[in-house]
């Protein structure tokens, strides 16, 4: 379970979803006006870069089989 942890907290795809959901909050949630076009482009920007590392580790474990 410790591992597990570990892996998780030093996940960069972890922290940038943190951060997106942050930043949801905090502009819905809380009020901030943040542009909408803004809104959408990190929040796009965000999912690509999980998504793309996503691929990556698939990609890696498969030519580790």
């Amino acid at each position: 379970m410790k591992e597990f942890l570990k892996q998780k907290l030093t996940s960069r795809k972890f922290w940038v979803a943190v951060a997106s959901a942050a930043f949801i909050i905090i502009s819905e949630g809380l009020g901030f006006d943040v542009d909408q076009e803004l809104y959408w482009k990190l929040v796009a920007l965000a999912l690509g870069y999980i998504f793309g590392e996503a691929a990556v580790d698939i990609a890696r474990a498969k030519a580790q089989e």
